[in-house]
């Protein structure tokens, strides 16, 4: 028989031990929870393979619940909703925030059961799939600059060895692809990849977020391990605080690490490879990055080269990028003029990568679909990279600023005018920012941006 999880959350004591037994009697495992608070310890804690969760709770709603659980990025399983006061409103609500299906009471055993076999068969499937696109190496960097080419051999090399890696560029070139390319060229590519964005990890918050916590109630996989026997990657290492760096380097060092809250220590099971925007001395130097974490840091780096310092490259990234934005969203396929790309070559491209793809997605979206012309690409590059001795209306360089507070400033500043830009789409945002939804959900949170109230004040 099926051992499969399910956690099963209604507030009704006989429907709860109703469905319990049915799918005990399946051969399942079953844990239940009979409100919201209870329902957020019983996921981390039981690890279930479906979740039948009920829309009214005496503490509150599980649309809601299911809405947190995504922007959270904690939900692992599909999750049905059931409600004996469902509405097609409440039911497409549902839907969209990723409820695999909605179910209304009274339920009947023959769907029930129906229901929570093709969860299950959903489920194994995207399993699946996650694992075959695991198994299939990311494409190497484009490029056929000598710079590039001198990269390739760097991150092929360290590929196959096991030591601390360090990715180094400018904002927008790429690290993180090129550390899911060396992970995925590596005796690890069969196991995870995971991001940890130190960044907007601070505090204990990011403590746990990285090392996991032990509680009464049972215990949360941190970063280090959920990236078990994969590769750990650190976006932007010199922003974890010094605690954090602290542990951390001990962790490396010992190849074995305590999660917050715990007494044992664990096998260190990943690889680790970080990132930095600058040379990891001039953190050093400054105070931001810890001596002994630098050191367990500073073993294989290298250093990805900004576009402008690679101009011949230019035509080929344009080239891969159009065709493949045009199938991704399903556009018109364009082509560049002549004129067009001789004046993106000389294009300072300030925010390298990233901002050639904003271009790229761009030009595809708001364009027709006959050949870029120079004009077009004018009016782009006034938009996508407005002219700096001209300040944005809404955003002016405070120098006085502390760092961080410059920092938020800006980010804030960004994200609301690309928001716009998208009229509230996040899914939009998380394409355009280069950022995963899940943290980008986390950073405009914490920036106090409600993309609902944005989008409703257009």
């Amino acid at each position: 028989m099926n051992q499969n999880r399910v956690l099963v959350v209604d507030d009704e004591p006989d429907i709860r031990q109703l469905i319990g037994d049915i799918l005990l009697d399946e051969g399942h495992q079953v844990e239940t929870a009979d409100s919201v608070g209870a329902a957020r310890l019983a996921l981390p804690a039981f690890k279930p393979d479906l979740v039948l969760l009920d829309v009214w709770l005496p503490d509150g709603d599980g649309v809601a619940l299911l809405q947190e659980w995504q922007e959270q990025g904690a939900l692992t399983a599909p999750v049905v909703m059931i409600s004996g006061h469902g509405t097609i409103e409440t039911a497409v609500s549902a839907l969209k925030l990723g409820a695999y299906d909605f179910l209304e009471k009274p339920v009947s055993l023959a769907k029930l059961l129906a229901t929570v076999s093709r969860g299950f068969e959903h489920a194994a499937l995207k399993r699946e799939n996650q694992g075959l696109r695991a198994r299939v190496a990311p494409p190497p960097p484009i490029g056929g600059s000598t710079a590039m080419q001198i990269l390739r051999t760097q991150l092929e090399r360290a590929a196959h060895v096991d030591a601390p890696l360090l990715i180094r560029g400018e904002t927008g070139t790429g690290k993180e692809a090129l550390a899911r390319y060396v992970h995925g060229h590596g005796p690890r590519a069969a196991a995870p990849f995971v991001h940890f964005a130190a960044a907007t990890m601070a505090g204990e918050r990011g403590i746990g977020a990285l090392f996991g916590r032990e509680t009464a109630h049972g215990e949360e996989a941190g970063a280090i391990a959920q990236a078990a026997n994969g590769t750990l990657y650190v976006d932007d290492v010199a922003h974890l605080d010094a605690t954090t760096q602290a542990r951390l380097a001990s962790a490396i060092a010992a190849r074995q690490y305590v999660p917050e809250g715990g007494q044992k220590p664990r096998p260190f099971p990943a690889r680790v490879i970080v990132s930095s925007t600058r040379p990891l001395e001039h953190d050093l130097q400054a105070g931001t990055l810890r001596e002994d974490l630098y050191f367990q840091l500073n073993v294989l780096t290298v250093h990805v080269p900004a576009l402008r310092e690679r101009p011949e490259d230019i035509a080929a990234l344009l080239g891969a990028h159009l065709e493949q934005t045009a199938v991704r969203d399903g556009l018109p396929p364009r082509t560049l003029s002549p004129a067009a790309l001789d004046r993106l070559r000389r294009h300072a491209w300030p925010g390298n990568l990233r901002e050639l793809r904003n271009l790229v997605q761009r030009l595809l979206i708001i364009g027709g679909d006959g050949e870029i012309d120079l004009d077009e690409i004018e009016d782009a590059l006034g938009i996508i990279t407005p002219n700096p001795a001209k300040p944005a209306g809404d955003f002016l360089l405070d120098l006085s600023l502390p760092l961080r507070d410059a920092r938020d400033r800006f980010e804030r500043t960004y994200l609301m005018r690309q928001l716009r830009h998208c009229r509230g789409s996040v899914s939009r945002l998380a394409q355009i920012s280069g950022m995963e939804r899940t943290h980008l959900y986390r950073k405009l949170k914490d920036l106090g941006v409600d993309p609902k109230a944005l989008d409703a004040s257009e």
